[in-house]
């Protein structure tokens, strides 16, 4: 018999506003399903996010279908799972964990999530010299998905140099000697001199971590930006860089898109991935309008 009903969640760090409950919910309820998505949010409970683990466990135990993963945990869940899917093996990061036969099993649907967003919002970007913020769980997504896009380099710039250097040899092991390098902070201001233009892939600029993640005045007209944050929609980086007359993608195709793969995998159904940017569009208007 099909399954029509389904239990999932969420697990994070600060996740109160997202949007991804709403998401799927209100796909589900148009496809007939009954669909409940929780938030499991590892600040309210007063945990750190090592444990991710027991969390998975008890997700497991308490006959949820499936959970995606975000920050903080993308990286640290991995251990926690029985496999991974070539993708999410290939990345380091998961976002999206399938109980399935008593297994759980990993994926990542960020890399086909933001590659879709870029190419609709951004289709003639030049993609010559890219710089990426963040070499996080997420900015290994958006890495992989950015060189598939065509980018002729990515260098990317993290706080942690081994983390930075960690993620750019793997691009390069992916993608040939070449395509990936990586850079501390300090050498922002030459890199975007010459750069066609920037992904943001650190939290800097969510509700829970608001501001820019680099000086103003590194900005310039000419350089597009694209960011993964998405609660706001609009953060403080692409204010700023619409401001100055950059080309600018937000965060909310890349969260729709991985959330039409995410259904996708949790329920074997065909998502409509038109209705649900009409979702986010209308979800974030109303969580930015005044009360």
């Amino acid at each position: 018999m099909t399954q029509d009903s389904y239990l999932v969640g969420l697990i994070g760090s600060g996740i109160g506003p997202s949007l991804s409950p709403a998401l799927h919910e209100r796909e589900a309820g148009r496809q007939g399903l009954r669909y409940l998505y929780r938030l499991i949010d590892v600040d309210v409970l007063g945990a750190g996010p090592e444990a991710v683990g027991d969390l998975v466990r008890a997700a497991r135990d308490l006959g949820f279908d499936g959970l995606n993963i975000t920050h903080p945990c993308k990286q640290l869940v991995i251990e926690h799972l029985d496999a991974l899917s070539p993708q999410a093996e290939a990345l380091g990061a998961v976002n999206t964990v399938v109980f399935a036969d008593g297994r759980a099993v990993g994926h990542n649907t960020d890399v086909t999530g933001f590659a879709a967003s870029f190419a609709r919002g951004l289709p003639d970007a030049p993609l010559e010299r890219v710089v990426q913020l963040g070499a996080g769980g997420a900015g290994a997504a958006v890495a992989h998905a950015t060189l598939t896009l065509g980018a002729g380099r990515i260098t990317v710039v993290d706080a942690l140099a081994e983390r930075a250097e960690r993620l750019a040899a793997s691009l390069n092991r992916h993608f040939g000697e070449g395509r990936a390098a990586a850079a501390g902070p300090d050498r922002l201001p030459r890199l975007l001199a010459h750069a066609d233009g920037i992904v943001h892939a650190t939290p800097t600029g969510m509700a829970a971590h608001p501001g820019l993640p680099l000086p103003a005045g590194l900005l310039r007209p000419g350089l597009w930006v694209a960011e993964i944050v998405y609660r706001p929609l609009e953060t403080e980086l692409l204010r700023t860089a619409r401001a100055l007359g950059c080309a600018t993608l937000d965060g909310g195709g890349m969260a729709v898109f991985q959330a039409v793969d995410a259904f996708r995998l949790f329920t074997g159904r065909e998502p409509d991935s038109a209705r649900m940017l009409a979702d986010i569009a209308e979800l974030a208007g109303a969580v930015a309008a005044p009360k």
